[in-house]
């Protein structure tokens, strides 16, 4: 079948806009979700958790952020293949109720101090079940977005999973900064931060008449699966994908991600925290001071992902890479307990990590052949996120803890370092058929 390159993103069909808000509403509402129990880790950590000692208390917070990151390889491989054979929009729709299940539970979930150490247990089966959900919503969401875009534009359409990704921290973020500044520490401590999770409970009852008007992805539709509804796996063409070329991308890609996600879930999820208890800043300031970066970083990633449509994928990447590690030590040391300092400390950073960010679903979508792409970046992706971003607060927190917070700063240089090998093995993919990307069609055996 011959793939039509079309002019503009403007020219997109009204579908595929259609579909490309229903997909980003949804991601921002999963993001949200995520990124309210990093925003209110001090006052969790506080109710679900045994007070003797505040400092285990917090380092528990993190910890069962972190296991909820640990979930999200198991929920990209197991959506992931789902999604490569009954289709992006069937996983799209699930993994949305599945985060906003968890995310009502925390909200009505009772304290530690009602039902003792079930509470901390609660917690973390909630925290699983977002996790695994988590992975099969990233890895579908940069799928299906890259597939519906213009070839020529994919950068930039693909940088609206990020915008979602920043968007839904934004949200989150702002809901902080307004309950702290309009409600006593101790009311927030009671009940004030259950709000943002029975708030995203609710949101997703939209989001999913949004996400059941989305069209499927052409690419999947018209390569793996005829009307009728047959499963991919009996009906596709045929395809050589050399296991070996997939298994050299997912060890690219999980080291191209390493020092991408360490430094985005540093500068969002944690730094706040960190200006907070390490440096005394106060919460209200420190929300705010987060919302703003955010924001501007967030508005930085078309611009991003445009460029790299016109220069390619690679300098951008390998950009981010060198920037990242001549700024984080200055930046994070730049901290102190006025607000000015956090919010130029994170402008910067999270501008410099919206670089690859903008990139990432249009990158990893044109590394693999369609048959296996959303398997392999959920696998790729969820495992370099789990493992250098969701265990990032908690590794920040304890060598904070422990007086050596240089450490954490040394640990993301090194894994930016990383990242720009793996950008240098990796092919320039800028505006290839995704039908065809990372294999060698045959001719279709009926």
């Amino acid at each position: 079948m011959a793939h039509t390159i079309e002019p503009d993103a403007v020219n997109a069909p009204t579908s595929k806009r259609r579909s490309l808000v229903a997909s980003t509403v949804g991601n921002v509402l999963e993001w949200y979700e995520w990124s309210a129990y990093a925003v209110f880790a001090p006052f969790i950590a506080a109710v679900m958790f045994s007070q003797d000692d505040p400092v285990s208390a917090l380092l528990s917070t993190f910890a069962v952020f972190a296991v909820g990151f640990l979930m999200r390889p198991l929920g990209g491989i197991v959506f992931g293949r789902i999604a490569d054979r009954r289709g992006r929009k069937f996983v799209l729709i699930t993994t949305m109720l599945m985060m906003a299940g968890g995310s009502f539970a925390i909200g009505i979930m009772p304290t530690y101090e009602s039902i003792g150490a079930f509470a901390s247990l609660l917690l973390l089966l909630a925290r699983m079940v977002q996790g695994f959900a988590h992975g099969g919503e990233s890895a579908t969401a940069n799928t299906y977005v890259a597939e519906i875009a213009p070839p020529n534009r994919r950068g930039m359409w693909g940088s609206i999973v990020f915008v979602a990704i920043f968007g839904g921290s934004v949200l989150a973020y702002t809901v902080g900064g307004v309950i702290t500044a309009s409600t006593s520490e101790s009311a927030v401590g009671e009940w004030g931060w259950r709000i943002p999770f029975l708030i995203g409970g609710v949101a997703a009852l939209v989001v999913l008449v949004l996400r059941r008007g989305m069209e499927e992805s052409e690419v999947f539709a018209d390569g793996n699966a005829p009307a009728g509804g047959t499963p991919a796996a009996e009906s596709a063409p045929v395809v050589e994908v050399p296991r070996s070329q997939v298994v050299r991308g997912i060890v690219l890609v999980i080291a191209m991600t390493s020092g991408i996600t360490a430094a985005h879930y540093t500068w969002t999820s944690y730094v706040s925290t960190y200006a907070i208890a390490e440096q005394g800043m106060a919460a209200s300031s420190a929300y705010w001071m987060s919302v703003i970066a955010q924001a501007l970083a967030l508005a930085s990633l078309p611009l991003w992902g445009r460029f790299s449509d016109r220069v390619g994928r690679r300098p951008v990447l390998l950009a981010f890479a060198v920037a990242m590690i001549v700024l984080q030590f200055p930046l994070m040391g730049l901290i102190s307990d006025q607000p000015w300092t956090l919010l130029v400390a994170a402008t910067l950073a999270l501008v410099v990590v919206a670089m690859p960010g903008a990139l990432l679903s249009s990158t990893m979508s044109e590394v693999f052949p369609t048959r296996v792409r959303t398997q392999a970046i959920g696998f790729a992706y969820s495992i370099s996120v789990a493992v250098f971003g969701g265990s990032a607060p908690y590794l920040n927190q304890l060598l904070n803890n422990l007086g050596i917070g240089w450490a954490s700063s040394l640990y993301i240089v090194v894994l930016c370092v990383a990242t720009g090998v793996a950008v240098w093995l990796l092919p320039e993919t800028k505006g290839i058929d995704l039908a065809t990307a990372g294999s060698t069609p045959r001719r279709v055996r009926r």
